[in-house]
């Protein structure tokens, strides 16, 4: 590579790196707000998920009525995750959320996995990604004091 070619790849990486600087958070935050208000609206519909297994590990109430709240609370994960101002909230009903999904792992080990603790069944996967979302939210948790102080970075 001559040196043109590596001044014009520097920029470019510059530029790319500067987009991503400014746009990555927001799109990062946007999208699960989207996954949520997505699932969410499932649940509330009737149809089944994997959330239908954490309803089976709460006996306060039956599935049929806990699924439906499961719903309706991962759509308000999802809408306060959609506006900025309310990411700590989204952040604390996703950390009151999660040890649901850790007693669903727990409890239903059998329907979890298909050989425990490497082969997850298809609702141990949809589990499992519920860990990587929350994840994904205390990255976007972790820079809120950041991104208020940083001109030009949308949040």
């Amino acid at each position: 590579m001559n040196k043109l070619d590596d001044s014009r790849f520097q920029a470019f990486d510059r530029k790319l790196s500067d987009w991503m600087e400014r746009w990555g958070h927001r799109i990062h935050r946007l999208t699960l707000a989207l996954v949520f208000l997505w699932f969410g609206t499932l649940k509330v519909a009737g149809y089944k998920s994997a959330t239908s297994l954490i309803a089976h590990t709460v006996y306060f109430s039956t599935p049929e009525k806990v699924v439906p709240i499961l719903g309706w609370w991962e759509i308000a994960i999802g809408l306060c995750l959609a506006f900025y101002p309310m990411l700590r909230v989204a952040l604390l009903l996703l950390a009151l959320r999660l040890p649901g999904t850790l007693l669903a792992l727990i409890l239903k080990v059998d329907v979890c996995f298909v050989e425990f603790p490497w082969v997850p069944s298809i609702e141990g996967q949809y589990l499992i990604k519920d860990f990587l979302l929350f994840g994904a939210a205390l990255v976007l948790g972790g820079t809120i004091r950041e991104e208020q102080q940083k001109p030009g970075v949308l949040h």
